[in-house]
């Protein structure tokens, strides 16, 4: 049965050499489905062997933010240690590699979800700190996610409302401090982060991936893909 990622499979098989581990970049806007994305790319790969690693494990931790001065422009260009992930990218062509893990509930890295990965047939790297293009960081391919700005403001919104509800029975969580809020509230809020922090990301550093992507996927008001676009970069 035909399925929307088969051409984006055939233009990976395309570029892939001999060489592994075959190092895939999956970056977009806050919110536009990076994980779930590359988590269907990954079964869809099969029986390759693939990992997925997310680029929050390498965002600088939340008490160097602060004594920065950057801790609101978390998801930035200046939020992310990039050279450590070019080395991680390069160990793991050579051998076992470390990365480190993130947690959306706590919002700071979590040295509990850390882990050091075999190099697989494919290694997928999804997230922001990709604005530079594939190169600069050691990847083969990069896949933009491009999606209309209304939908990915209503997709992050319902992410914020969903932490928002987790955080009632999770005292750790970085969400518990908005619990005071009703859910109208929360939403509004939401949509204020939407527009002063990660739409201006989007605007000024994120869309700047589009331009570099090998291959543009296009994504519907429910996450359907309605386009993807291939890049002569090879």
């Amino acid at each position: 049965m035909a399925s929307a990622l088969d051409p984006i499979l055939e233009e990976l098989a395309a570029r892939r050499g001999r060489s592994s581990p075959f190092l895939v970049g999956v970056t977009g806007a806050v919110a536009v489905g990076k994980s779930t994305f590359a988590g269907q790319l990954a079964e869809a790969l099969a029986p390759a062997r693939v990992e997925v690693v997310g680029t929050d494990g390498f965002l600088f931790d939340n008490r160097t933010l602060e004594a920065r001065g950057i801790l609101g422009r978390k998801g930035f260009p200046e939020s992310y240690d990039t050279s450590a992930l070019a080395r991680s990218l390069a160990a793991i062509r050579a051998g076992p590699a470390d990365f480190p893990g993130y947690s959306h509930a706590i919002y700071d890295i979590d040295p509990a979800l850390a882990r050091r990965i075999e190099p697989p047939d494919v290694l997928i790297v999804e997230g922001l700190g990709l604005e530079a293009g594939a190169a600069a960081v050691g990847l083969d391919v990069l896949i933009y996610l491009d999606a209309r700005e209304a939908h990915v403001e209503a997709w992050f919104t319902d992410r914020f409302i969903d932490l928002w509800r987790a955080a009632e029975a999770d005292p750790s969580s970085f969400y518990r401090r908005f619990r005071a809020m009703d859910e109208a509230r929360t939403r509004t809020f939401a949509g204020e982060v939407w527009r002063a922090v990660n739409l201006p990301n989007l605007h000024e550093h994120i869309a700047g991936a589009r331009q570099l992507a090998d291959i543009i996927v296009t994504k519907g008001p429910d996450h359907d893909i309605i386009d993807v676009a291939v890049g002569d970069r090879r």
